[in-house]
Formats: structure tokens, sequence, C-alpha cells
């Protein structure tokens, strides 16, 4: 044997030849079963249980909201709790375990977060529509009409929509701050106009348990739901509803340069309008019907 070079023994060799294959073997496992749970993910997402809008289940959670839960603010330590509880039960009816939504959290400007769920539309990249709506109230009030029936009624909206498949993407937010005027409603609402980029439509939905008409009012008379609603409401000049408050935050996503309308059954809330009685189920639930329908229209235009 040569003892400048010696004999390099077999298993030496097979190990050089296996190895470098073994590496590339691996790792394209490695990059398979990344797309793969990447796709599983995905197609799990796309797994929403889809509710029916109805009244038996506005009903329990127009209850939760308003009785349960109670005074939702940061104004006080029972507020802020209850507020934070509103949060999780947003998340929880919209959430894996219930819906199938992936809920976004995005920070505030307090310490409770702006939520968020999506139906992807079939053309992603066009304006979106955002379906906005509060579940905050006033301080000493347990905010039926400002705004318990408007947050049961987007919820409700979004688990209706849960599989739809519109044209244009929708969005469901909803705002930790809009009814207690100590709090900060015009950082909550630039949070959102942070989020809501170039949107073809934004609804604000609240005061939904007066009646099954939809009132449908804009400061801007070119916005694309105030033409969509024949059959389902009607449009209504701000004399009518006092879009001229500073602190109704439709006028201020408006002011903001949203295309924002205020989607509603009834006027604002006074400040000093009793708002403790829980209206008829069945008034929601139509009215809430109608507001998943004009979701519909809005998301559908090519």
């Amino acid at each position: 044997m040569d003892k400048k070079n010696p004999k390099r023994p077999g298993w030496v060799t097979v190990m050089l030849v296996i190895l470098p294959l073994w590496l590339v073997v691996s790792g394209g496992l490695a990059v398979w079963y990344f797309f793969h749970l990447e796709k599983k993910e995905a197609a799990a997402e796309q797994a929403r249980f889809v509710q029916s809008v109805s009244a038996p289940a506005l009903a329990d959670d127009l209850k939760k909201l308003v009785e349960i839960i109670g005074e939702r603010h940061g104004s006080s330590e029972l507020g802020a709790k209850n507020l934070t509880r509103t949060a999780s039960m947003i998340e929880g009816l919209l959430g894996p375990s219930n819906t199938g939504y992936t809920v976004r959290r995005e920070q505030g400007p307090a310490q409770w977060p702006l939520l968020g769920v999506t139906v992807t539309g079939k053309n992603p990249n066009q304006p979106a529509i955002w379906v906005v709506s509060s579940y905050d109230s006033r301080p000493g009030s347990g905010g039926v009409e400002a705004n318990a029936t408007g947050t049961a009624a987007t919820i409700a909206a979004a688990q209706a929509l849960a599989d739809a498949q519109p044209e244009h993407s929708i969005h469901f937010i909803f705002l930790p701050h809009a009814n207690d005027p100590d709090s900060p409603v015009r950082e909550a609402a630039a949070k959102f106009k942070e989020m809501a980029l170039a949107p073809r439509a934004v609804l604000y939905v609240e005061a939904m348990g007066a009646g099954e008409e939809l009132w449908l009012s804009s400061r801007d008379t070119t916005a694309v739901p105030l033409a969509l609603v024949q059959g389902i409401g009607a449009v209504r000049g701000a004399e009518v509803v006092c879009l001229a408050d500073d602190v109704d935050v439709s006028s201020i996503l408006f002011e903001m340069g949203l295309p924002a309308v205020r989607v509603a059954t009834r006027p604002v809330v006074a400040a000093a309008e009793p708002d403790g009685n829980l209206p008829p189920a069945a008034t929601v639930a139509a009215s809430t019907g109608r507001l998943v329908e004009l979701i519909r229209r809005c998301a559908a235009l090519p």
C-alpha cells in the first residue's frame, strides 16, 4: 500500500456520495413540506362556518352586550373591563372556533384593539368594501343603539358572508372608540384610515334597531352605496340624521377623505337620550338582512 496515498475505506466513499444526495433530498422535502403546510393553512382559513342572519342569534348577542357585559368604555374601571370583554366576545364569535375567520388585531390609540376579518374578493387588488362598527358605549348607558345593535348586525353580516365570493374584498372592522366623548375617537378613526387604503366604500354601521328600512347618509353625494339602496332603504339628508355633529363617526371619516356612508335605521342617538331598551330581535334581524344585501351589492360592482 502506498503510504503517501493510503486507500480510502469503502464506507467513506459511500458516505461522500450519500451525504450530498441526502442534503439535496432532505432540502427538497423541507421545501415541499413548507408549501404543503402553507396550502393546508390556507385551506383551513377558507373552511368557514356560515350562519344565516337570525333573530334568536341576534337576541342572544344583544343580551350579552347590553345586559351581561353592560357599559363598554374606558372612562371607568368597570367600563374598561367590559370593553375588553366585548373585544374578546367579537374575536370568539368570528374566530377559528366559531365562524372560522382569522381575526386581525391592530393596536388602537389606547389599550383596546381595532379588530378585523376579511372576505377576500375575486379581484383582491381592486378597491375594497369596508364595513365598520364600534363596540363601545357612552358612560352611564347600556349603549343599545350606540352601538350594540350596530356591533351585533356587523358580526351577523360577517357570519352570513363568510363563504361569499365577491368581486371586491370585504373587510369588517370593529372600532373600540366612537361613542364615549372622552375617548380617542378621532385617533381611532385615523388608525382605521391607515388600514383602509383607497377604499371603494366605507359603510359605518350603527343604530340598527329602530326599523327594518336602512337609512343611508353621507356628505359624499357620489358615494357608491347611495345608488344601490333601492328596495332595502332610502337616502336621508344630514338635517334628518344629524350628520353635522362633529362626534358622528361617519362625518369624521368623511373629513379624513374617506368615502364614508352612515348605515342605520334612525338618527344619531342624542347625548341626553336614554339608550338602554333592547329593540325586538326580529327588527334587528330584518335590518341586518338588508345590510347584508347592501354589502353584496357594493362588493359585486365591476
